[in-house]
């Protein structure tokens, strides 16, 4: 089966959240002490980068199902 571009496109929302994870468990002080006014608006936390992991995932299951991108 070809990728398509909803698979594409999912697969850089998979390495996008999965690098929001390992920022936000390893690099969170780093990155609340260097970019303090970007921090007030987007804030690197554990959590919302988990859930969003989790919903990337989620969709992921959903188009396995439809046979739009293999795993």
């Amino acid at each position: 089966m070809a990728l398509g571009i909803e698979g594409i496109i999912w697969y850089l929302f998979l390495i996008d959240s999965l690098f929001a994870v390992i920022f936000s468990f390893c690099c969170s002080k780093w990155f609340k002490k260097n970019y303090k006014g970007f921090y007030k608006h987007f804030p690197v936390t554990k959590g919302w980068s988990l859930l969003y992991l989790g919903l990337v995932i989620w969709i992921g299951t959903a188009l396995n199902r439809l046979d739009l991108i293999g795993f």
